[in-house]
């Protein structure tokens, strides 16, 4: 695909255009996200040729048309099957015929624009590749506001939390704009979660970001610079850095995978959080609330946490006919 570039070898490249061809026609599940990040932590020539197929997929809807029309490409007939296929087959016919499509002057595509909003409801995540070739990842009760122009990229996440995989781009700086605050970087990885009744946090899980918390308590106009394994917390009592062992990191990105971790976390929060994933009222007494908890949880499992939480603390989970659940001591009337 990229002549400049002979590290690329043929394996490598049909490796990345099958992840590309899978990151644009469908919504990855955990297993294979987790295979793609295993894929892409190999190398970090992985993440560069991805970027150039996702872009490539990009440049292709505009440029398969003609292709078709000058006989360069031939798709198959009848046409049964979903365009994004019918896209990506040509991917074979177009590296065999470079030396063709070079002669047909094609002018180069300009930098990418995309303007959209993606949301995720109540117990669902999703993944989804701009057309840049940034990955994004969202937990549930999300909502972001994608706006990539040509000369920056900007994404707004009104609510949520969300995990970045920025492709590389020097000349367009990548900006994430939260209530509470901004992150900018031209090509990293970390985590941005922006809700409402918590402090804004930003995890770093490669290269380095900047980060504007806003007008809180202690902090001025001056960015602060964030490296790989930094989680800054910023809410009503001031902004603190805070290194993380990996496997602290880790726990904190577990969401990506279905999963929550608690060391020692409030029962009101920790039920806080399964209530925001879930689209549920629960709450606790003062007396339970007080109690902390520990471990490893299912966030799709809401009856298995419940369970778990009898059996690990001295309390019971009622629920009553309006769906709304309440964790109390067991000794409570």
């Amino acid at each position: 695909m990229n002549a400049s570039s002979p590290h690329f070898t043929p394996a490598l490249e049909k490796q990345a255009a099958r992840w590309a061809a899978r990151l644009d026609g469908s919504v990855l599940s955990a297993r294979d996200r987790i295979a793609l990040d295993a894929w892409l932590a190999a190398s970090p020539v992985h993440r560069d040729l991805l970027s150039r197929y996702c872009q490539f997929s990009a440049d292709l809807e505009q440029q398969l048309p003609p292709l078709v029309a000058a006989g360069v490409v031939t798709l198959p007939t009848p046409v049964t099957r979903r365009p994004v296929w019918l896209k990506w087959a040509a991917v074979a016919t177009l590296a065999a015929a470079a030396a063709v499509v070079v002669a047909l002057t094609l002018p180069p595509a300009p930098r990418q624009s995309q303007f959209t909003t993606v949301a995720t409801p109540a117990a669902q995540r999703q993944a989804l590749t701009l057309v840049d070739g940034t990955r994004v990842e969202l937990n549930a009760h999300t909502s972001l506001q994608i706006n990539l122009m040509p000369t920056e990229r900007r994404v707004r996440l009104t609510d949520g939390e969300a995990f970045f995989a920025v492709s590389k781009d020097p000349a367009r700086p990548f900006i994430v704009e939260t209530p509470a605050g901004t992150v900018r970087v031209t090509g990293t990885q970390f985590n941005v979660r922006a809700e409402t009744a918590r402090p804004f946090e930003v995890t770093v899980v490669e290269g380095s970001v900047q980060v504007r918390p806003g007008n809180l308590a202690g902090h001025g106009e001056t960015p602060i610079t964030l490296t790989a394994g930094d989680r800054l917390a910023a809410g009503a009592q001031g902004v603190a850095v805070q290194p993380l062992t990996g496997l602290a990191l880790d726990d904190a990105l577990a969401w990506r995978h279905g999963q929550i971790v608690f060391a020692g976390t409030p029962l009101s929060e920790a039920l806080g959080r399964f209530a925001r994933y879930h689209g549920r009222g629960i709450t606790a007494t003062p007396a339970a609330a007080a109690l902390t908890l520990g471990g490893r949880y299912s966030l799709d499992d809401l009856d298995g946490f419940f369970s778990s939480l009898e059996e690990v603390l001295d309390v019971r989970v009622t629920r009553n006919l309006s769906g709304l659940v309440q964790v109390s001591m067991r000794d409570e009337h």
